[in-house]
């Protein structure tokens, strides 16, 4: 007799203040159930809706072992496809159906996939102060923490100073100047290289803040600084402009995480003009279509290193954790550290609360526990005490200007 869904629930929390979603699939089986990642902060009720409304009604009734077909289904049913809200919400059943498979199964996901390459999963975090010195501080605490791979940032994304003065009038932002930017960002890792050596691998992310003449230069700027790889460095629609940053250096690439359609990363792929595929897996839809991006990229000798911001859940970063534990062409894992300095409000004891068997980080690896399925739990009245922001998160980086007052994309 088959296993079928019998409700979907979606369980909307924020225990550090950045609002997280979790698709329960309950099953006929009682006691059996997946969770997933479906979570999209800045418009989170966007997907609830998705879920609750649309694709709920469809499910209910379907065998779970059918998750390529649902998968494929819910894909198409809505005609237009491959954006974030429909994507996250995708992801949020995926994901679940991928956990009660591998509870059905006795086995934890990453045997699912085929078993370990490695036996933890090495992984950099974040780096991040108001100066120079801030930063090489951060880098300093993290280093004897047991990290290796750090990415450092000055400033935020794109620094916060300029030049010249905006016009009057000009509208709130976060203001910031390219030039001033770049310079001291090679300032930072001139420093970081003088205090540090070679030991440490670094990383950097543009985050999309320059224009791409600029992004070629640059990327040449800090090919003496051998990185482990520049994120970023050019927006998804500027994406045409990395052939050119291959022709003039050797730094290492990364990109990905603002993708939703494969046709934005296949040519990248295929032409290998980047080394890191940087997506997050909730945005393209869940494990179902990230399995075979590894496979793709496999194919061309490109690494994967998924998107672990602090707008993912514990079950969206154990997913990462187990691809990353099962894949060949592994390269990093995204982390962020209690510690980092970065923009959240860390509040882990509430997280710990609310999520069971979250992977634990040692000396710059990440372990799963070895429980079947993803391994992660959730207690739905803990996640009560810590509703979301109703009306979404707007973070000042998110509304960056010129300092001219030119809005531009983050």
């Amino acid at each position: 007799m088959s296993v079928t869904i019998r409700n979907i629930k979606v369980i909307c929390c924020a225990p550090e203040k950045i609002n997280l979603v979790t698709v329960k699939v309950e099953t006929s089986e009682p006691g059996l159930y997946g969770l997933g990642c479906a979570t999209f902060a800045h418009r989170h009720l966007a997907v609830v809706t998705a879920i609750e409304k649309y694709l709920t009604p469809y499910l209910i009734g379907r065998d779970v072992s059918y998750i390529e077909d649902i998968w494929q289904s819910v894909t198409g049913m809505s005609y237009w496809r491959n954006g974030p809200v429909l994507n996250n919400a995708i992801s949020g059943v995926d994901m679940a159906l991928w956990d009660i498979k591998g509870k059905m199964a006795g086995m934890p996901l990453y045997e699912l996939f085929g078993g370990k390459c490695r036996e933890a999963v090495p992984c950099y975090t974040h780096a991040e102060g108001a100066d120079v010195e801030e930063t090489l501080e951060r880098v300093g605490q993290l280093k004897e923490k047991g990290y290796r791979y750090i990415r450092a940032q000055t400033g935020g994304y794109g620094g916060s100073e300029t030049i010249h003065m905006p016009p009057e009038g000009a509208l709130p932002g976060d203001y910031y100047d390219p030039k001033v930017y770049m310079k001291k960002t090679i300032r930072l890792f001139e420093r970081l290289r003088e205090k540090f050596g070679w030991e440490l691998e670094l990383c950097h992310d543009v985050h999309e803040r320059l224009q791409p003449a600029d992004a070629v230069g640059f990327a040449k700027e800090m090919e003496r600084f051998k990185l482990f790889f520049l994120e970023d460095a050019l927006s998804p629609e500027q994406a045409g402009w990395f052939k050119q940053i291959r022709r003039h250096c050797t730094t290492p690439l990364a990109m990905g995480e603002l993708f939703n359609n494969p046709n934005e990363w296949l040519n990248l792929i295929k032409e290998r003009e980047i080394d890191y595929i940087r997506i997050h897996l909730s945005q393209i839809g869940g494990i179902t279509p990230v399995k075979k991006v590894i496979a793709l990229c496999d194919a061309f000798g490109i690494r994967t290193a998924w998107h672990g911001p602090v707008d993912l859940t514990p079950v969206g970063h154990a997913v990462n954790a187990h691809l990353d534990i099962s894949s060949p062409n592994f390269g990093i894992q995204e982390w962020t550290d209690s510690e980092s300095g970065f923009y959240c409000d860390k509040n882990p004891e509430a997280l710990h609360e609310i999520f069971r068997g979250i992977p634990k980080v040692k000396d710059g690896y990440i372990y799963l526990n070895g429980k079947p399925g993803i391994g992660v739990d959730i207690n739905e009245e803990a996640a009560k005490k810590y509703p979301c922001t109703e009306g979404g998160i707007t973070w000042g980086w998110m509304l960056p200007r010129l300092a001219d007052g030119t809005s531009v994309r983050p």
